[in-house]
């Protein structure tokens, strides 16, 4: 099978896949951020489910490798859907392509797509329930394919690509859409939320996007464009000092400070006494030093003294942190 990672991150999404697969077996690395486990004992779903669950955090996509070919000698689009259709069941599937680096591997998009669409099979980039992937790494072309489920992300390699905007008021915004997609977050209609070190007010804009009444913390001031919204409430204190005086009891909190591991996930505690039983928390650990894994770690133990860990990964929109989507009561 086929990982992808952070190009900074590989030890850790081995030290990871090693500790909660203990074995023989073989993992290597192909290129920047794709790796290859092979005479695994383990099958695709239960990684998938340890990625899933935050017991491995550095891991971004998973796929089955079904095939390889040197660059030089690649089949025709009729020979490459011949392959992808012995193993692929149904009638639709999503492709998606990348390279090694930065490139979007556009032309084996098309290569394979007009081949299977001209066998009456549905093609589009994502919204399928199987994927097949197809990336160019070295000196090679790799297909693989896997079930949506057990893929981690819908996008290439877990590269998410957002469209920006004028409304756009921080890049930061970018994190929090991207862990509401991948992990399919439904915040509370109506719902109250806070914003934690929200100065200029990316994560406010997104939190009110999703319908939530936000109180934004941070003595900064927010980007003018939120300043009218009788919905957005900005409290221009310390978090300290806001949950001190706080009388509200919160559906979401979400923290994007930047603080080490640890008081990230203490200041959380702290929000807890404020959030209403099964209140949603999203929070960033941002990576520390030279062990960012065990630095995750360590705050993610103090998070669950107040909450059920639900997901934490490295995303892509992350660098080096982790983002973490916890459950409070």
């Amino acid at each position: 099978m086929l990982f992808s990672f952070a190009p900074d991150s590989y030890r850790y999404a081995v030290r990871e896949v090693r500790e909660v697969f203990p074995g023989e077996y073989r993992i290597e690395r192909l290129g920047a951020d794709l790796g290859r486990i092979s005479e695994h004992p383990f099958a695709i779903d239960r990684l998938a489910a340890a990625c899933d669950e935050g017991r491995i955090m550095f891991v971004r996509h998973l796929t089955l490798e079904l095939a390889g070919y040197p660059l030089d000698d690649l089949p025709n689009g009729q020979e490459l859907a011949t392959t992808v259709l012995e193993a692929v069941p149904g009638r639709s599937v999503a492709v998606q392509t990348w390279t090694d680096g930065a490139g979007t591997g556009g032309s084996y998009y098309h290569l394979l797509g007009d081949a299977l669409e001209s066998r009456g099979v549905g093609v589009s980039r994502s919204g399928q329930d199987m994927i097949v992937s197809c990336i160019e790494v070295g000196k090679q072309l790799i297909v693989g394919t896997n079930r949506r489920d057990h893929s981690l992300s819908d996008w290439p390699g877990g590269r998410m690509r957002l469209a920006r905007s004028e409304e756009r008021v921080s890049r930061s915004e970018f994190k929090l859409e991207e862990v509401i997609a991948t992990f399919g977050l439904a915040l509370p209609a109506g719902g109250k939320a806070v914003d934690l070190g929200a100065a200029p007010g990316g994560w406010t804009r997104i939190l009110r996007q999703h319908g939530q009444e936000v109180w934004s913390v941070d003595p900064g001031s927010l980007d003018q464009r939120l300043r009218g919204d009788r919905r957005i409430h900005h409290a221009a204190t310390t978090a300290g000092r806001f949950f001190a005086a706080n009388r509200v009891r919160f559906d979401v909190v979400v923290n994007d400070m930047r603080m080490d591991q640890v008081m990230s996930a203490r200041m959380m505690l702290d929000a807890a006494a404020h959030l209403r039983r099964g209140g949603l928390v999203i929070v960033t650990l941002k990576g520390g030093g030279k062990n960012p894994l065990d630095g995750a770690r360590r705050g993610m133990d103090v998070l669950r003294q107040e909450y059920a860990v639900l997901h934490a990964r490295q995303l892509h929109h992350n660098r080096n942190e982790i983002t973490v989507v916890a459950r409070h009561g």
